[in-house]
């Protein structure tokens, strides 16, 4: 009888996975990675899994963000594995973080050779989200699956080549920029439908395609998030927080050299890693800034535990970026941690409209030094009023379980 119950239940397993909808993400970063975009694809496929798809992700052996193999992974040519429920196929590549043009072309060259011959011949599901940027990974991805008539779901969430433009990480008119320019054209053409992380992003593509279906994803917190629990202890003195990658778009070295704490009852403490660790490490260990703290990077656990006694969080971008929104205005808000925007763009709007924070103009440092005496003349009880007042909004506005439902009824995926 038990032998018979349990052949029951494998064929209803089997029934039941026969009736999900399949779908294929390909990113070019995923978990164990750290860092807004490897968690904000795997948010997006842990969702689509609960709302009964059989999601499956197609990225990269993972390297990011020390642009080396993890342990896992070296010695490997493909891997592949389930995590959470989740198959994950990882292909070769050869990493680097290296600000060698030539390098970098080596490393994207690798994963996409890869994947070419992967979507050439392997079998696929009908429906497709393809993460962009990098730009090229999804240029290869889109030419492959328009050929074989798949509905591609475009996921956007920085403008490429224009952020390049904007970070002075290509030259306008360039040849480069140029090339860059046909392949974002081609990708937003031959895409079945759009979706863009920010406001601006829908704007940009539908100036080039005006009917081109596109619908806004915000990158929100899962509901878990909110749960928790942040604390004012009362002690001084005021601790701002970093926690993230530390790379040239972030601009957190700069903003260590052009931040002035002098009298004033703040601390700045960073996490993460990236290309500028080394150098925010030699500044900090230089004493030219006794009130700046480095603890590396964290898993998300480990941050959560070690900043919950912390009292603000600063998001900061180098330059404005057209299109882009940090991530991290959404998971600090809706933890409960009053935002020090320092990014320019849309980003302002979102923090200033749902009362989140204050706002310093980009790349203006006296203005955010200006809200930085603002912030260290707050009292507990203000931190503590804030921090209330950020999460009750962040609840009311970032949910994250009403846009799935949204877009899910659009047919969007």
């Amino acid at each position: 009888m038990e032998e018979l119950n349990s052949k029951i239940n494998v064929l209803s397993l089997n029934m039941c996975l026969n009736k999900m909808k399949e779908i294929l993400i390909i990113s070019n970063y995923y978990p164990p990675e750290k860092g807004a975009a490897a968690n904000r694809i795997e948010q997006l496929a842990k969702k689509l899994m609960q709302n009964n798809y059989k999601v499956s992700v197609l990225c990269p052996l993972g390297n990011y963000p020390k642009g080396e193999l993890f342990s896992e992974y070296k010695g490997k040519f493909s891997v592949t594995e389930n995590r959470e429920g989740i198959n994950v196929k990882r292909l070769w590549i050869y990493p680097s973080v290296s600000k060698n043009i030539l390098v970098r072309i080596i490393s994207v060259l690798s994963f996409s050779i890869g994947l070419f011959f992967f979507l050439l011949f392997k079998k696929t599901p009908e429906k497709i989200i393809v993460q962009s940027p990098p730009l090229f990974i999804s240029f290869i991805s889109i030419f492959i699956l328009s050929l074989k008539s798949k509905k591609i779901i475009l996921n956007v969430s920085d403008l490429w080549p224009l952020a390049a433009i904007e970070l002075k990480a290509i030259k306008e008119n360039s040849l480069s920029h140029k090339f860059s320019l046909i392949m974002e054209r081609f990708i937003y053409k031959k895409a079945t439908l759009i979706i863009g992380q920010s406001n601006e992003i829908i704007t940009h593509i539908r100036s080039y395609f005006p009917q081109k279906k596109c619908y806004l994803y915000r990158n929100f917190p899962e509901h878990d998030v909110s749960k928790v629990e942040i604390e004012t202890t009362g002690k001084q003195p005021i601790k701002i927080f970093y926690a993230g990658l530390l790379g040239i778009a972030q601009g957190v070295l700069e903003l260590c050299q052009n931040i002035d704490l002098e009298g004033l009852n703040i601390e700045i403490h960073l996490f993460g890693d990236g290309a500028e660790k080394k150098e925010i490490v030699k500044l900090i260990s230089s004493s030219k800034q006794q009130k700046i703290f480095f603890h590396g990077m964290m898993d998300r656990k480990e941050l959560y535990e070690n900043i919950k006694t912390f009292d603000v969080a600063i998001v900061p971008l180098k330059t404005r970026i057209y299109g882009s929104v940090p991530s991290k205005i959404f998971e600090y808000g809706s933890i409960g941690f009053p935002i020090l925007y320092f990014g320019g763009g849309e980003g302002e709007n979102i923090v200033e409209e749902n009362k989140l924070g204050w706002v310093a103009k980009v790349g203006d440092y006296s203005d955010l030094n200006s809200n930085l005496k603002i912030i260290s003349e707050c009292s507990n009880l203000d931190i503590a009023t804030m921090k209330e007042i950020v999460r009750k909004n962040s609840k009311a506005n970032f949910d994250l379980e009403k846009q799935i439902k949204i877009l899910l009824e659009e047919d969007v995926f």
